[in-house]
């Protein structure tokens, strides 16, 4: 990873201004969508009462598209192929399933500067500086969310995703990274609005890198301290 990236990963205000845990959980199995959007708002309302710690819930979910804020209709090119969930996040569609690590995170702005701008970016922070533990530089591009790939031909992959909620300054949804999923399934929607031929998706088995679930949890958790404390 460069300087430039390098640099990025310094958040001084989503460093909490007060002393408080943040907890880390992980599904086992594939969690149904629904549920999980209901225990991240019950989460959500916890931490607001101030009865709960801040939470990172590693999850994976069965074969499903979800449908954010700026969702187009016509970008949802296979109807019938999974459930699709309209979700209150920022952004288009996506999918999410068995091989992909999404890490939910429901993180207290009221205590990380009040700035939902620098928690986006520290998100893309938190992705670079994983997927950098892997030998892999993820690259962020202008008008386009996410995290990208770059190749020698001039392609570029999305390797992973952002989306993020806010209520009353505490955040939920997240971040999901393709570690070893189905990339044919993103074939069924436009992914977050990718529809330039040199735009793709990619996934570190894709790339060549074997890695297990637990490696990416590993370098997620190292990796979150660097940009978050």
């Amino acid at each position: 990873m460069d300087c430039e990236m390098r640099e990025t990963l310094t958040f001084p205000d989503l460093v909490r201004a007060t002393p408080g845990a943040v907890e880390w959980q992980t599904a086992s199995g594939l969690q149904a969508y629904q549920e999980a959007v209901a225990a991240m708002e019950a989460r959500v309302s916890d931490i607001q009462r101030g009865t709960a710690d801040e939470l990172v819930w590693l999850v994976e979910h069965p074969p499903l598209y979800t449908a954010g804020t700026s969702a187009k209709p016509d970008d949802l090119l296979a109807v019938d192929r999974f459930p699709v969930h309209k979700t209150g996040r920022g952004g288009q569609y996506t999918y999410h399933g068995p091989g992909q690590r999404v890490a939910y995170a429901m993180i207290d702005l009221r205590e990380r500067g009040q700035d939902l701008r620098a928690y986006v970016r520290g998100l893309e922070a938190w992705v670079i500086e994983t997927l950098s533990v892997f030998g892999v530089t993820g690259e962020r591009r202008d008008g386009r969310v996410g995290i990208w790939v770059a190749h020698p031909d001039g392609r570029e992959d999305k390797i992973a995703a952002i989306g993020v909620r806010v209520r009353h300054w505490v955040t939920y949804h997240g971040i999901s990274i393709n570690v070893a999923p189905d990339l044919e399934h993103f074939s069924g929607i436009v992914p977050c609005g990718i529809g330039e031929e040199h735009l793709g998706v990619t996934s570190l088995a894709k790339l060549g890198i074997a890695a297990s679930m637990a490696d990416m949890d590993a370098a997620l958790k190292t990796s979150f301290t660097k940009v978050f404390g």
